[in-house]
């Protein structure tokens, strides 16, 4: 997990905080595949306010 500056290993059971407005991304090198559960807090849960700098699943339409 990449969040602002930092990088983490996280594990088995693991989990981060991300608040609100910090740029993050997560990736799996391992072999075994990773399950991620997301649980947003807050009092709006739309995702309009959401900047991807990069995406390799094409959800950023070319400039």
């Amino acid at each position: 997990m990449t969040k602002g500056d930092e990088v983490k290993r996280l594990g088995e059971n693991d989990s981060a905080y991300i608040p609100a407005g910090e740029k993050h991304r997560l990736a799996n090198p391992g072999k075994v595949p990773a399950f991620v559960i997301e649980v947003q807090t807050g009092t709006s849960f739309d995702e309009d306010d959401i900047v991807r700098y990069e995406d390799i699943y094409g959800r950023v339409p070319p400039e």
